[in-house]
């Protein structure tokens, strides 16, 4: 999976047992109106015998029912925003869990980064459509769809969908809401347009597209056509977007990776890390100062993220990928994480 090679790109150091476990307890991160409790452990209660192995997205309904879309024992786990285990389907469908959304009539578009594919499901799990021939990528950097996407933004408006492509092409997909192909924008580089790894893409009340730009460190801002608009930067790496409409004023929360390297893994301010910003690229508050690590108060890697309608945020992490698989650990990392606002 392309995430496993990051632990090595970045030579980061193994954690001791200790360091893995983490201390019991809570905190409280961020600023302003956006200050949030952390419970630092595994949210959702799943039955006995089952994990998640890693969350890797996670989306919530206009009923506020959780979807986590993850690499366990069940591909999709529903949950209340109490964490009780309502649904789960999806068992040997998926080769490797990447992306989870919604269109306006609450069905879920899943991307599969394994095999190339997107799918549309209903809520229950019955397939609606396949987008991709299974473990039949185009060529690299062809802009051909699909080379091991990434994410999907629905319009409301339209029904028209964007897929971000993503891993091993560098372009943006837009379709109609019958999954016919209508254009296809960007390139490999680092220029206003040009993507160095498509990892993740919203759409604001506006019909503007937010691409999360990660390896370039910044967000990206298109209109339907792929005309750029503007860019966020001063970011780490940017990985996981979502923006919630439901408000007077669009709000952007974004999920970082850290950015430092082996010989600073300590330093602050560098990720991983939730970034709560205006559409003017504002930022409202930073959730989470300190490096990555299980402890309370910090992330592994933000790979998804999602708010409900009370202003709680749910935060999926790789943290198999990127830590576990290589730290030779006998328990399975956090990767999900529920954040309640403070009122």
């Amino acid at each position: 999976m392309p995430e496993n090679t990051e632990f090595e790109e970045y030579g980061l150091p193994r954690a001791t047992h200790e360091e893995a476990d983490g201390p019991s307890g809570s905190v409280v991160l961020g600023e302003g109106d956006y200050r949030y409790e952390v419970s630092g452990k595994n949210w959702g209660m799943l039955p006995d015998g089952w994990k998640y192995k890693e969350a890797t997205a996670v989306g919530v309904d206009q009923q506020d029912r959780v979807f986590v879309f993850n690499r366990g024992t069940s591909a999709i786990i529903v949950f209340d925003t109490d964490g009780n285990m309502i649904d789960s389907w999806g068992e040997g469908i998926f080769k490797s869990p990447h992306g989870i959304s919604f269109d306006p009539e609450g069905n879920l578009f899943l991307v599969d980064n394994g095999d190339s594919t997107v799918r549309k499901f209903t809520p229950s799990g019955e397939l609606l459509m396949t987008l991709g021939e299974p473990n039949n990528p185009s060529p690299p950097m062809s802009g051909i769809p699909f080379c091991v996407p990434t994410h999907v933004a629905v319009d409301p408006g339209t029904g028209e969908f964007f897929v971000s492509d993503g891993y091993t092409n560098a372009v943006v997909h837009r379709f109609s809401p019958e999954g016919d192909l209508l254009a296809t924008w960007g390139e490999s580089g680092t220029d206003p347009g040009q993507f160095n790894i498509v990892h993740n893409i919203a759409i604001d009340s506006q019909g503007l597209l937010y691409v999360a730009d990660r390896e370039n460190h910044r967000i990206q801002v298109f209109n339907r056509d792929g005309e750029f608009q503007t860019q966020f930067v001063n970011m780490s790496r940017t990985a996981a977007i979502y923006i919630d409409t439901r408000h007077d004023k669009d709000i952007v929360y974004i999920g970082e990776y850290f950015a430092g390297i082996g010989s600073n893994h300590m330093g602050t301010n560098l990720g991983p890390r939730v970034t709560v910003m205006n559409t003017k690229g504002e930022v409202l508050s930073r959730v989470g100062i300190e490096s990555y690590g299980s402890q309370h108060g910090s992330f592994f890697t933000p790979h998804g993220i999602s708010v409900d309608s009370h202003g709680d945020v749910y935060v999926a992490e790789v943290s198999h990928s990127d830590y576990g698989s290589n730290w030779n650990i006998d328990h399975e990392l956090r990767s999900m994480q529920k954040l309640i606002r403070q009122r």
